[in-house]
C-alpha cells in the first residue's frame, strides 16, 4: 500500500502526534511492507507556525526505518498580521474567523503545492487537527480523486483551537476518521458527523522499551533513594495542569516531607512560568522539585521506573500517550475527569481521576496512593494488562491499516465502530 501522510513535525521532533505517527508508519513498513511517505514541516514544535526565532531541521528528503520524510520549511513571516486579523474576528465573531485562525495556526508551507499536484499514492492521510496540514491533504483528494483519512487528535475544551466550522466540514469530507477514543467518536457523533466514518484506534506504546528499566541510574543521579517520586511526563505546555501539580505538592509535603517532583519533558514558551513558580518555593523544598528538560526514549523508560505515581493533571488531552507508558512501567496514573482521558483511565481500576486544576483534589489523590502502596501496585499492574491488551503498537498499526483499506473500498474485518 502506497500511504501519503501529513504531519506538523515528524522525529526528531517532540509530541503526542509525532510520537504517533512516527511508531505507526514505522509499523506498517516492518509489518505489511507498505510504502510510507510522509509530508512534514522542518519545525521541532508548533510554536515555529507563528512565532520568530525557533529553533528549526534542515529541510529535504530522508528515510528513517525505512519511512521517507520530506521536510519543508515554516513560513512565518505574516504570523503577526495573522494574529491581530484572527484576534479581531474571533472576539467580534464575524465571518471569516475560522479560516483566521486555522491561516494563524499554521503551518503555511508554500512548497506543499506543487507536492499536492504531484502526489501518488493509494491513500492519503493527515494528523492533527487544528492545523493546516489537514487542508493540504483534503486538497490532493479535491484535485487527485485519492481516498482521504483524517486523524483529528481533538480537544474539544480548547474551544479557540478546535471550536471551527473547516474542522467539521474537512471530517464531512474525509472518507474516513480516526477517533483516539470513544469520547472523540460521541463529541463527533454529537456535531452530525456519520458514526460510520469514525472508527475508535486508540494509541500506543513498546512495552518492552520499559521491561528492563530499573531507575537505580536516576534515583542516585537526582538523590532520589527512599523519597517517594511523583512524576509528570510531557511537553511544559500551559493546559498541561504542571502548576496545579506544584501547588499540590505543598499539601504532599506536610505528610511526606521527603517526597520528590519531577517535571519531565521538552520546554515550551510555558517553562519560564513553571520556573517561577518553583523560585517562588520556600527553600526548604525548592530543591525537590526536578525538572528534566530533555532526554531519550530509554532515560523516559528509566524515569518512569524511579516513580511511585505518575500524574499527569492536563486540562485536555486526545487521548494522553503518557498514561499508557506509565502503565507499561507498571505505576499508577492520575489524570483529570474530563474530555478524553475520562475514557482512558478507568477510576479506581488502573488509576485515579481528579478536577482539572483543583490542586487540593490532586494533592489528596496523591497521598491516597502513597498511604496505600497495595493500592498502587494493583492499579498499575491493572493499567499493564489493558495496555498489553489494547495499546500496542503492534495492535495500533494494524487498526489503522485497516482504516486505510476501508477508505480505499477494501473492507478490513473486526475493527469497532
Amino acid at each position: 500500500m502506497r500511504i501519503l501522510q501529513f504531519v506538523q513535525g515528524y522525529y526528531p521532533a517532540i509530541g503526542g502526534t509525532e510520537f504517533l505517527i512516527k511508531n505507526v508508519s514505522e509499523k506498517l513498513v516492518a509489518n505489511y511492507g507498505d510504502d510510507v511517505n510522509i509530508i512534514t514541516t522542518n519545525a521541532y514544535n508548533c510554536e515555529a507556525f507563528n512565532t520568530f526565532g525557533q529553533k528549526t531541521m534542515a529541510t529535504g528528503d530522508e528515510v528513517i526505518n525505512g519511512v521517507n520524510i520530506k521536510r519543508l520549511p515554516v513560513f512565518n513571516r505574516l504570523a503577526p498580521v495573522l494574529n491581530v486579523t484572527q484576534k479581531f474576528l474571533y472576539r467580534l465573531k464575524l465571518p471569516g474567523n475560522h479560516w483566521a485562525r486555522d491561516l494563524y495556526s499554521g503551518p503555511l508551507l508554500p512548497k506543499v503545492l506543487p507536492l499536492i499536484s504531484q502526489a501518488q499514492a493509494d491513500v492519503v492521510c493527515a494528523s492533527s487537527f487544528p492545523l493546516m496540514q489537514m487542508h493540504y491533504a483534503a486538497a490532493i483528494k479535491r484535485f487527485k480523486k485519492i481516498p482521504l483519512v483524517l486523524q483529528g487528535g481533538l480537544h474539544p475544551h480548547d474551544l479557540w483551537g478546535f471550536n471551527r466550522k473547516t474542522i467539521y466540514k474537512l471530517i464531512r469530507y474525509a472518507d474516513a476518521y480516526i477517533a483516539y477514543t470513544k469520547y472523540e467518536k460521541e463529541f463527533l457523533i454529537n456535531k452530525g458527523m456519520d458514526a460510520e466514518k469514525i472508527k475508535v484506534v486508540g494509541l500506543g506504546t513498546d512495552p518492552e522499551l520499559f521491561a528492563g528499566a530499573d531507575g537505580r541510574a536516576i534515583k542516585e543521579k537526582y538523590n532520589l533513594n527512599g523519597a517517594p517520586v511523583i512524576t509528570f511526563i510531557g511537553q511544559q505546555g500551559g493546559h498541561k495542569g504542571i502548576d496545579s501539580l506544584i501547588s499540590a505538592m505543598a499539601l504532599v509535603w506536610r505528610k511526606f516531607p521527603a517526597a520528590r517532583l519531577i517535571i519531565a519533558g521538552a520546554p515550551t514558551n510555558y517553562s519560564p512560568h513553571i520556573v517561577n513558580m518553583i523560585n517562588a518555593l520556600d527553600e526548604s523544598v525548592r530543591g525537590q522539585v526536578i525538572v528534566i528538560d530533555n532526554f531519550s526514549e530509554q532515560e523516559k523508560a528509566e524515569i518512569l521506573a524511579a516513580a511511585d505515581v505518575f500524574a499527569s493533571p492536563s486540562g485536555f488531552e486526545s487521548f494522553g500517550i503518557t498514561y499508557l507508558e506509565a502503565w507499561a512501567a507498571k505505576k499508577p496514573v492520575i489524570g483529570c475527569r474530563s474530555g478524553a482521558v475520562s475514557t482512558v483511565i478507568n477510576e479506581h481500576k488502573d488509576g485515579l481521576l481528579v478536577g482539572y486544576g483543583d490542586y487540593g483534589e490532586l494533592a489528596g489523590a496523591i497521598l491516597e496512593l502513597l498511604f496505600d502502596p497495595e493500592l498502587c501496585k494493583r492499579l498499575g499492574e491493572n493499567g499493564y494488562n489493558n495496555l498489553i491488551a489494547n495499546y500496542t503498537w503492534n495492535i495500533v498499526a494494524e487498526r489503522f491499516r485497516r482504516v486505510y483499506l476501508d477508505a480505499m473500498g477494501q473492507k478490513g474485518s473486526g475493527l469497532q465502530s
